[in-house]
C-alpha cells in the first residue's frame, strides 16, 4: 500500500483544522497517511511515495530553508505540489507572471530591496488614483503576516512600512485596498486535480492601523458560499493559465478572489503551496480531495 506524508511544521502541528478530517477520507479510502513536519530532522522521506504539502505554515520566515527541504524530499520522493510549483508560488512576483497571461488580477506595484520607499510610495498612490487606501504586504508572507492597510494621508507611515521590509532584505508589494471585501469578502475557490470542489467566504482580515488578523484566529471569518458564474470563470481562467505555464493541473488549488471597484472578479492570490482546504465548510469535499490523491497515486 502507498504510504502518504501529509506535510505540516512543529511549530503548527496542532492548527491544521484540515487534517482529522483528511485523515479520516484516507482511512475510508484505505490509504496510509502520516501526519509529518518538514522541519523534523529525524523523518526520512523516502520511505513514503508521496509527501503532500498541508500546513507548513512558518515557510515565509524560513523560506530558502524550507525550499532547500522541498528540494531534497522531491530528491526522496514524490513532492505535492510539486517543487517548480512550489518555488513559483511562494513569492508573490507570480501574481505578476499571471496578470501577463490577460488573468484579471488585483493592481500591484512591487518595490524591490534596492528601491527607496517613499518614491515608490508615491509612485503607487499616483497608479492608483481612485483608491482612498492601500495596502502594503511583503512579496514573502503567509496569512495576514506584515501586511496593513493605509489612508492616502498616511503615505510618511505606509513608506517607512515599505521602508522596514527593504531593510530586512524583502521585497514589497503595493495594491489599492478594493472596499468591496467590506461588504462581500472574498471569495475562495477550491479545486481538486483541476477540478471545482466548493467555495467559502472569508471576511475582511484588514483593519486600519492593524497588521493583518489570521481567519483562524476569527471564528466568524469563514462561510460557505455559492459562487457567482463570473467568479467561476475567473477561477477557470486562473487554471488555464497554470495549465500553460506548467503543463498539468495541480493536485489542490485555492484561487482568492476580491471585486474590484467595476465589480469584476479579481485574483487576489493563488494559493498552492500551504492553503487551507476549508473541509468542514463542504461536506464530502476531504473524501473528494482524496480521490484526486488516489488518482495521483495511480499515476
Amino acid at each position: 500500500m502507498p504510504r502518504i506524508a501529509f506535510v505540516t511544521a512543529i511549530a503548527t502541528l496542532h492548527r491544521d483544522e484540515d487534517m482529522p478530517p483528511l485523515l479520516e477520507a484516507c482511512a475510508r479510502a484505505g490509504l496510509d497517511a502520516d501526519v509529518l513536519a518538514w522541519d523534523d530532522s529525524t523523518v526520512s522521506w523516502s520511505r513514503h511515495d508521496l509527501a503532500v504539502l498541508r500546513s507548513p505554515w512558518d515557510y515565509h520566515a524560513r523560506l530558502p530553508e524550507f525550499l532547500a527541504w522541498c528540494a531534497r524530499a522531491d530528491a526522496a520522493t514524490r513532492l505535492l505540489n510539486p517543487l517548480d510549483v512550489v518555488r513559483w508560488n511562494t513569492d508573490k512576483h507570480y501574481l505578476a507572471d499571471l496578470a501577463d497571461a490577460g488573468v484579471p488580477v488585483v493592481p500591484t506595484r512591487f518595490v524591490e530591496p534596492d528601491a527607496e520607499p517613499l518614491p515608490a510610495l508615491d509612485a503607487a498612490l499616483a497608479a492608483f488614483a481612485d483608491a482612498a487606501e492601500l495596502v502594503v504586504k511583503p512579496t514573502v508572507s503567509a496569512g495576514s503576516a506584515d501586511t496593513q492597510r493605509y489612508r492616502r494621508d498616511e503615505a510618511l507611515v505606509a513608506a517607512n512600512h515599505v521602508g522596514r521590509l527593504l531593510a530586512a532584505g524583502r521585497a514589497a508589494m503595493l495594491q489599492p485596498y478594493l472596499d468591496a471585501v467590506d461588504s462581500r469578502g472574498e471569495t475562495a475557490l477550491l479545486y481538486f486535480d483541476g477540478a471545482f470542489s466548493h467555495a467559502i467566504r472569508k471576511a475582511a482580515l484588514l483593519r486600519p492601523g492593524q497588521d493583518g488578523a489570521d481567519h483562524a484566529d476569527l471564528p466568524d471569518a469563514i462561510a460557505p458560499r455559492t459562487p457567482d458564474p463570473d467568479e467561476l470563470a475567473t477561477g477557470e481562467a486562473v487554471l488555464a493559465a497554470l495549465r500553460a505555464r506548467t503543463g498539468a493541473d495541480p493536485l489542490y488549488a485555492r484561487v482568492d478572489l476580491i471585486r474590484d471597484a467595476d465589480g469584476r472578479p479579481t485574483l487576489l492570490e493563488l494559493e498552492l503551496t500551504e492553503p487551507s482546504l476549508f473541509f468542514a465548510e463542504s461536506p464530502g469535499a476531504a473524501d473528494r480531495f482524496v480521490d484526486a490523491l488516489r488518482r495521483r497515486i495511480a499515476t
